[in-house]
């Protein structure tokens, strides 16, 4: 007994001590999982402290600001104090910073499109590589954000002067402002960039382009603003615009307006403050303008009166249209815009056979679009009159979806054959044209004899066919398109020989061409 008693008591120790073993690590563990479970409902906490105050800010509360510094500031105390927990994952932590970057990756549920509160990033647009929101500059955390699309609302007043704007865009503009979405998000590619290495916000370049062009690239105005960006020709020549080596205007090429547009208006806002209003005044009212007002008024504002009335109307107009159409590209959902979506992935087209933009219009069919793919191939191939002829072999700009269209129905086929056929119909040859009428004697029952000499009809077939013209007077509503498809001209060669520039090919109605080259 006293044996077993001393084993006993010498093997509690052990005993007890591989017990802790298991009962301390399960406690260990706990304890972390409740300090982890800490920072995350410190950081939810922050994120909707950070929310609250945007709405606030869309309110126009000037508390707002100091609020979403302060949530940003509890944001990055929670980041760091998960750093040093252990069992925390700085990963899940960055999932706030993501949720509020992309509202569709939000975990509200499906319901969350009715009750989303309308100041946060719109899902339109969050998700796109180089688009930017906004925080505070004040709040380190920001280096964590790297979306700065809605820097844009910081730098531009919101007012009633832009909630016009934004009532026009949406009432009897609402169309050109779908159209504006849809022709830039075929040109993206090539604009966006020159913005986002500017350090300009997107929503700039689609506000001044819905305003000057609806995105139509070959726009041209009574001034002889030209372009998706309405260049001036001197002002298009200070930043590289302007006729090249073969007499293509690049005031009409969206990547050459959209660097041109980007330096002109940053160099505007380097000499006005960094104010976009004052810039873009500048853009629509003349630099000299809007510099002279600038030092005359001690750099105030666009809105202040004394520098507003002395902007002409169209500027008073301008400026307050183009924050408006950038307004409703970066908050679509918050006035009930859905805004087209476009397959616009860029692809090159290389032509199996000779073809021209009108025909790949038609046989390209809509392809599911509303109106199908003339506007979007012509803004990316803007040196291409839409009736000129390109030769097999030749590679156009265009996407993914008109390429595959492409192959299905206009390399060959009935479509392709239909479309070259209205394409090369020529409405002079409808027109039937006799000769005079003869009035017949009356008939005695006598067969009269053939007549002869100078009264003897003329056998047609001793006709001998017009020499085909050397020249063609111009009639008002022709072009040099259809002038050459009568005469079976090249475009080009008929073009060259009549000293007449690509892309627009201007022609007056009397002017008398040389058909050479023709047939």
């Amino acid at each position: 007994m006293p044996s077993f008693a001393l084993v006993s008591y010498r093997s509690f120790p052990i005993a007890a001590a591989l017990a802790l073993i298991f009962i301390v690590p399960d406690a260990s563990a706990a304890s972390k999982r409740e300090a982890v479970a800490a920072l995350n409902a410190r950081m939810a906490a922050a994120e909707k402290r950070y929310r609250d105050a945007l709405v606030k800010i869309g309110n126009n509360d000037q508390t707002g600001v100091s609020e979403s510094n302060a949530a940003l500031e509890d944001m990055e105390d929670v980041v760091d104090a998960c750093g040093k927990q252990k069992g925390c994952q700085t990963t899940d932590l960055m999932a706030v910073y993501k949720r509020l970057l992309k509202s569709n990756a939000d975990a509200q549920g499906p319901a969350a499109d009715e009750d989303e509160d309308p100041n946060e990033p719109d899902p339109d647009h969050a998700g796109d590589v180089g688009i930017a929101a906004d925080v505070p500059e004040a709040a380190k955390a920001a280096s964590l954000l790297d979306d700065k699309r809605h820097r844009f609302d910081q730098m531009v007043q919101y007012n009633p002067a832009v909630q016009a704007g934004i009532r026009r865009w949406l009432t009897d503009l609402r169309g050109p402002l779908m159209d504006s979405y849809e022709n830039y998000q075929y040109m993206r590619q090539q604009m966006w960039p020159s913005y986002e290495r500017a350090g300009l916000p997107e929503a700039l370049l689609f506000g001044i382009m819905a305003k000057e062009s609806n995105g139509k690239v070959h726009v041209t105005s009574r001034a002889g603003a030209a372009g998706p960006m309405q260049f001036m020709y001197a002002t298009g020549l200070r930043f590289g615009l302007g006729q090249d080596g073969t007499g293509f205007d690049t005031r009409y090429d969206p990547h050459a307006v959209a660097e041109a547009s980007a330096a002109y208006l940053n160099e505007r806002m380097g000499e006005l403050n960094r104010s976009i209003e004052m810039a873009l005044a500048a853009y629509n009212g003349g630099e000299g303008r809007a510099l002279r007002i600038y030092n005359g008024s001690e750099g105030r504002g666009f809105w202040d009166a004394s520098v507003y009335n002395q902007f002409p109307a169209e500027t008073r107009d301008y400026v307050p249209m183009v924050i408006a159409a950038a307004w409703l590209f970066l908050h679509p959902k918050k006035y009930g815009i859905t805004f087209p979506k476009v397959e616009s992935k860029p692809a090159p087209l290389r032509l199996s056979q000779p073809t021209s933009i009108y025909e790949l219009t038609i046989c390209l069919g809509n392809g599911g679009t509303r109106d199908g793919f003339m506007r979007a191939l012509r803004n990316l191939n803007p040196r291409y009159q839409p009736e000129s002829y390109l030769p097999a072999g030749a590679s156009l700009n265009a996407t993914t979806q008109i390429v595959g269209l492409y192959n299905r129905h206009c390399a060959q086929g009935p479509r392709a054959a239909l479309a070259k056929q209205l394409v090369l119909s020529d409405p002079n040859s409808a027109i039937v044209r006799t000769g005079p009428m003869q009035t017949l004697p009356p008939s005695d029952g006598v067969v009269p004899a053939p007549l002869t000499g100078a009264a003897a009809p003329t056998d047609p077939v001793a006709i001998k066919p017009k020499k085909k013209p050397g020249t063609h007077k111009v009639a008002k509503s022709e072009t040099l398109v259809s002038i050459a498809q009568k005469y079976q001209c090249d475009t080009k060669s008929l073009a060259k020989a009549n000293g007449l520039k690509a892309p627009r090919y201007a022609l007056k109605a009397g002017q008398r061409l040389k058909l050479e080259g023709c047939q």
